[in-house]
Parts: structure tokens; sequence; C-alpha cells
């Protein structure tokens, strides 16, 4: 089970969110059988929308990050309810990259790539759901996402996202945080936060030896923060035979028609947790279009 925490400094003129999730981002790493490089790309997707999506005031809101770069992950994708329970994958699960020469870290860029869009939508029940991209800055995922809350909120933001993959490949830390400025924020307060931020330890150094609080500790340091909430997440899939059989019946009467003549059980597995569907011959010759509107 992860943990999300809110925070506000003294004077309200600055707010946190903190994520760690290392239990979810190690469950998307076994479902997805994905290499430590796709580890961290997608773990960092999961924890930037789950912090996006308990933000959320709706309470069936969900909110979807989309990344389409041009690097060989062919795309990431991550969903967050308002809870900031999370699902995602991504377009090559067996993306490998070298580490990089000048750090030994994981190559999140080259997997990434830094031409493409990253892609923000929230859905609250409204008729269509409210979407904004921005162009990649680097394909590090938390310098993108940072940089198109700027753009959308007009708000000063700063996010860090960090996955610390062991020696076995398993995930041994994993989250990140999102702080953002009030737009009376005074710039002692502005130039203090930046000073922080960059004198911080390893964000999941931090997570992994002392945890969420202290990253709280760091960021509003000398601000006398205060804890507003915390909130459990966890890596959550809503499919079901029912939303499966939803989504098949939508499809083209013509695509209908051909698996009907196939006379076979038709299989479809969710992108998501991999759990597999299965309709056999009797049920896929019924099956008729809905349509937009859901109607035959």
């Amino acid at each position: 089970m992860g943990e999300i925490l809110r925070a506000v400094n003294k004077d309200g003129s600055a707010k946190i969110s903190v994520i760690t999730a290392r239990d979810a981002v190690e469950q998307a790493r076994q479902i997805h059988h994905l290499r430590p490089v796709g580890t961290a790309a997608l773990g960092r997707t999961l924890c930037g929308a789950s912090l996006l999506g308990e933000m959320l005031k709706e309470e069936d809101g969900t909110l979807t990050i989309r990344i389409r770069g041009n690097g060989p992950i062919a795309g990431i994708t991550a969903v967050s309810d308002s809870r900031g329970n999370v699902r995602g994958c991504v377009g090559n699960p067996g993306v490998d990259l070298p580490l990089r020469t000048r750090d030994g870290k994981l190559d999140v860029s080259g997997a990434v790539g830094t031409e493409g869009l990253i892609t923000v939508s929230r859905d609250i029940g409204l008729r269509e759901p409210y979407v904004g991209s921005t162009a990649l800055v680097s394909g590090e995922i938390a310098e993108d996402l940072a940089a198109y809350l700027t753009e959308s909120d007009q708000l000063g933001s700063a996010c860090a996202l960090g996955v610390l993959v062991d020696t076995d490949e398993t995930v041994k830390a994993a989250g990140g945080f999102l702080m953002q400025l009030m737009p009376f924020a005074p710039e002692e307060t502005i130039a203090a936060l930046e000073e922080n931020i960059f004198m911080m330890d390893q964000l999941t150094t931090i997570l992994d030896e002392d945890g969420p609080e202290a990253v709280v500790e760091q960021v509003f340091k000398g601000m006398e923060p205060h804890i507003t909430e915390r909130v459990n997440m966890e890596y959550r899939c809503y499919c079901s035979r029912e939303r499966v059989l939803q989504a098949v019946t939508s499809l083209s009467e013509s695509d209908l028609e051909q698996l009907r003549s196939d006379g076979r059980e038709v299989e479809v597995r969710c992108q998501f947790c991999d759990a597999v569907y299965t309709f056999p011959p009797e049920e896929v010759a019924a099956w008729r279009h809905t349509g937009e509107n859901g109607e035959e």
C-alpha cells in the first residue's frame, strides 16, 4: 500500500503533495514484465498521475497522463482515480537501454524521447473531458509535467519523481512530490523553496530511508509545514467482463461480423492488468453494434 500526504507551509503560500508508491510500481513492473528503464519511466508517470488524480474534487473523476515521445518505449499511459489509485501501461514493455555514461543512471529520457507531447486529460463527468497538451521538455517526465502545470494552471510548480530499481530489478523505492505556489507567494518564500529543493538529498533515498514526511521537511525547511491530509493509494484496475463486453460490442458492425464469422472464442486482454476475458462462439454470434449512444 502506498500513501499520499498533503502539506502547506505556515502562511499558506505554497502547498505540496508527496507520494510514496513502491508497491504500486512494483506491481506494474510484474504485470508488464518491465526492464529497469521501463519500470522507471512508467513508475514516474504513475506517481505523477496519482498526485494529480488525488487532487480531483469529483468523487468519480479520473485523470489520464499520456506521453507520446519519439523514444523506443513507444508511449506511456497512466490513469488515476480521485483517490490516487493508478493503473498504466507502456507501448513497448521490453525496451532496455544501457545506463547513462555521464552518471550511471537509468536513461529514462532516452526511452521516452525528447520530442513529442505530454497530454493530461481530466474527466469530471462533463460531456467532454478537459484535455491539455504541451511539448516534452526533456523526456524525464517530472520536468515535462511541471512545465505542463505551469502553462495550464498558471501557477509556479516544482515536480520531482523517482524510481529506485534494485540489483534484482525489483522496485526498492518509488514516489515523488508536486509543489505549487499560490499567486500571493512572496519572493523570499520562492527563493527559499528554490534553495531547499536544490539542496535536497536524492528523492528516492529520502523515501526509502525516511519516508514522505522527510520530503515535506526538506522542501519546506524553515517554513513550519503542516500536514493536512493522508490518503492510501494502490495500483488498481477497474476492468471487468461487463466493461470489456461493452467496449467490444461498440466496434463497427463490419468488425463484429468478422468476429462472428470466425466462429471461434474471442479473447480480450486488459492493457492495464493483463487479465484475460474469454467470450464463447455462441455469445460472439449474438453480439450487436451498440453505437456511440449505447443503442443498437
